[in-house]
């Protein structure tokens, strides 16, 4: 389990893949969660309005970005990543180590939600950035996490948003209105991503009313916005081809000839009107935060 985007969940739920090779995703992923640094922090500055925590669990931690994140926000608190892949967990454990926050920093190996049991105490906060929709049934997985909460506690989920967006409308070649009918294919290949899960159950996604189903107390939801403007950084520019590389794998079958044909010309680097060198490429979307804390 590992942090990916979002639910339009970025800019693809491509590595949602319970097959996926985590360890081969791995620069991808930190590269992704640092170009959204911005975002993380003003969410985890608006969970700072919690007593401060002791314990923070950061559930489907990927490669530590965001443990780390964390560990720097909350500097009273110990953080704990949690990741069914240990490649990645080594990852984010060097990574405290870099940040000087090796001290206070653990690292936790198995299958959400079943390896919180194994947690030496129960949270004060914990994280489930994008994590939730990777297990089949979540409303036990919701229930389990606030299991896993001390009294008074907080569950943070970070789930949905708005589609990312990265050229105009009309980018000159093809048809306008390319990533509108990609993310179309993509609802579709969500969708039988969730139901192909072990343990599937379809769920409204209604997260206060499931937050409360899992006897928690529902205590708001705040979207951040990411917007990193034209014309695009390196690391954009990079995340952005990325991105389309992974969609045009996933759901690229989907697309009619003229889109195929336009979505390979925007991801050949000899082409004048690929992202590696348009002017125009910028990286735009938002993503949710629900929070709920256990009953004192």
């Amino acid at each position: 389990m590992a942090h990916d985007d979002h639910h339009q969940h970025d800019d693809t739920h491509a590595h949602a893949h319970t097959d996926v090779d985590w360890a081969e995703l791995a620069a991808h992923l930190e590269s992704q969660a640092e170009l959204f640094a911005p975002l993380y922090e003003n969410a985890l500055g608006w969970l700072g309005r919690v007593a401060e925590p002791g314990l923070i669990v950061d559930a489907g931690s990927g490669p530590g970005v965001v443990s780390c994140l964390f560990a720097q926000a909350f500097p009273g608190a110990r953080v704990v990543a949690v990741d069914s892949s240990e490649p990645l967990l080594d990852r984010a454990a060097a990574r405290a180590e870099r940040l000087g926050v090796a001290d206070r920093f653990g690292v936790l190996a198995g299958d959400l939600p079943g390896v919180l049991d194994q947690l030496d105490y129960p949270a004060d906060l914990l994280w489930a950035g994008h994590s939730l929709h990777h297990l089949g049934d979540q409303r036990a997985a919701l229930t389990a996490f606030g299991e896993r909460l001390a009294p008074g506690g907080t569950l943070a989920v970070l789930e949905g948003g708005l589609p990312s967006r990265f050229l105009p409308r009309d980018v000159g070649i093809g048809r306008p209105g390319l990533q509108a009918r990609m993310d179309a294919l993509q609802e579709e290949w969500f969708a039988r991503m969730r139901t192909d899960l072990p343990g599937a159950v379809a769920e409204t996604e209604d997260w206060p009313a499931l937050l409360g189903s899992a006897g928690l107390r529902y205590t708001g939801s705040r979207s951040f916005l990411v917007d990193l403007p034209a014309p695009a950084s390196d690391r954009a520019r990079a995340y952005v081809s990325e991105i389309l590389s992974r969609l045009r794998d996933t759901v690229g079958e989907g697309l009619d000839a003229e889109d195929r044909g336009t979505l390979d010309r925007l991801l050949d680097p000899a082409d004048p009107a690929s992202v590696h060198r348009r002017p125009d490429v910028f990286v735009l979307g938002a993503r949710t935060v629900h929070t709920a804390v256990r009953p004192a």
